[in-house]
């Protein structure tokens, strides 16, 4: 069920109804209906999928509670291994499956010999790499002692299933989202509307920007042959504005439905591309993706406190893993090395930590060392994006093969002014917004006309520029 399709725009309302008069009256009422919901929701694409998400959260809601009843480090120890290899199990053989046994065929190709290894037919479940991420944080947390486990398997279970991030995030920590399934929520108009204005601005940015964009990025990478560098460049600046429009649009929809229903989610985006340097950028794109990282794989292995080798290593493997978390494809591997080679000067001369204030602080235009800054991040963003929206290594490379050759001086052979005018009417937006939460939340300031008004403007532009309707691009992560 896509949040801009008919069926949730149904469904969303009846849900809402029901959970504020029926299940307000108790804890278990509310997370009852929220549990329903949510399986309800995950079971739209897939009611097969169902019984997977339901024996992960099984698994892992029995681990937490041995994990409090044992205290032995032996046997705490293959507990949590159990939640690893369950979760990290059923993550490898759907989505990675197939890409082993492909890369292992063709290796052994390589030299001579044939392998009659088949893959098989895998469909992906829709969001497994977000929940199980989410559950491995609350049986990591347990075991290391900074959560208390649940003893609630029906909030347990609407923790895991919670439908507005369950299948592309924010990943929730557990120490931020199960606590709030064990008190009562009382509803809050103030939320209320903030949240909806969230998941306005959300909407606008997958139907308009996103989607919009897609339409081209699509034409242009997939008939790259016929283009100049020029117009390949204008692809990838397309399919960069598709992706961060069409994830942190799923992000602000996903925060603010929450807000409705009494919750708060964590921060996902925080304007990345008004990033000053590469680090600055992870700091602020996929922030829930990046921190967890940070916190269960990147610090326990050393982080940055070894010597040069450790660093370049812990770095390298952070990336590497990012990369191949969002798809089992040798494209996402390169995009991750080749973001880690941006980053690792920064770390290696200590300036990893440089840009960590609001750009532009209080102003209302950057500095032209700022301006500077900033194009330069997004020019070599935008040239590890080819990678990741390349079908494959070679096609990258043939593309950006042509984006550096003397035809990228040519004239455009695509140059559509109603997308590209409504992209630089989103960056105004988002750059005068840049100190809130999301580029709009301020807005109660303007008069009541005004701000209605406004409203408006970017419900008839969705209604204006709605064109084919395109899958969030993270589902298939």
């Amino acid at each position: 069920m896509l949040f801009n399709s008919i069926e949730f725009f149904l469904f969303l309302p009846l849900v809402f109804i029901l959970y504020w008069l029926i299940g307000a009256k108790n804890i278990k009422s509310q997370n009852l209906l929220i549990a329903f919901a949510s399986y309800f929701f995950y079971g739209w694409w897939d009611w097969r999928f169902l019984f997977l998400i339901l024996f992960s959260s099984l698994v892992d809601f029995t681990v937490g509670h041995m994990l409090k009843k044992h205290t032995k480090p032996p046997t705490r120890k293959l507990l949590l291994w159990v939640s690893i290899c369950v979760n990290l199990g059923f993550l490898g053989f759907f989505k990675y499956y197939n890409f082993f046994v492909d890369s292992l065929v063709e290796s052994f190709t390589f030299f001579g010999k044939t392998l009659e290894i088949s893959t098989l037919n895998i469909i992906l479940p829709v969001g497994i790499s977000f929940y199980t991420f989410q559950t491995l944080s609350y049986t990591i947390d347990v075991y290391k002692n900074k959560l208390e486990p649940s003893k609630d398997l029906l909030a347990f279970m609407a923790f895991v299933s919670f439908f507005p991030q369950l299948v592309a995030g924010p990943i929730e920590r557990a120490t931020n989202l199960l606590p709030q399934f064990h008190v009562q929520r009382k509803f809050v108009y103030a939320n209320a509307v903030d949240g909806l204005r969230q998941a306005l601005w959300g909407l606008f940015k997958k139907v308009v920007i996103a989607d919009n964009c897609a339409k081209y990025a699509n034409l242009i990478f997939n008939n790259y042959e016929d283009y100049s560098g020029s117009t390949l460049l204008l692809g990838a600046f397309f399919f960069a504005f598709q992706i961060y429009g069409d994830f942190s649009g799923y992000s602000d929809i996903a925060i603010g439905i929450s807000r409705l229903f009494g919750f708060e989610l964590k921060k996902n985006f925080a304007f990345p591309y008004f990033s000053r340097d590469i680090a600055e950028f992870w700091r602020r794109w996929h922030i829930s993706l990046s921190t967890w990282f940070r916190d269960y794989l990147y610090i326990p292995l050393g982080g940055s406190r070894g010597g040069t080798k450790m660093k370049v290593r812990n770095t390298f493997i952070i990336f590497i893993v990012s990369g191949f978390w969002h798809g089992a494809n040798w494209t996402f591997i390169v995009w991750g090395a080749l973001n880690a080679l941006y980053f690792l000067p920064l770390l290696l001369m200590k300036k990893n930590r440089v840009n960590t204030n609001l750009v532009a602080d209080g102003k209302y235009i950057p500095s032209f060392k700022e301006l500077y800054q900033m194009l330069f991040t997004f020019f070599i963003t935008l040239i590890a994006w080819v990678f990741f929206r390349a079908d494959n290594v070679s096609h990258a490379l043939s593309y950006l093969g042509n984006i550096f050759s003397s035809s990228v001086f040519n004239n455009l052979e695509l140059f559509p002014t109603d997308v590209l005018a409504l992209v630089l009417f989103f960056l105004i937006i988002e750059w005068f917004g840049r100190s809130g939460n999301y580029a709009i939340e301020k807005v109660d300031f303007i008069k009541r006309p005004v701000r209605w008004s406004f409203y408006m403007l970017l419900i008839i532009l969705m209604f204006t520029f709605t064109g084919e309707q395109q899958e969030f691009i993270y589902f298939q992560f």
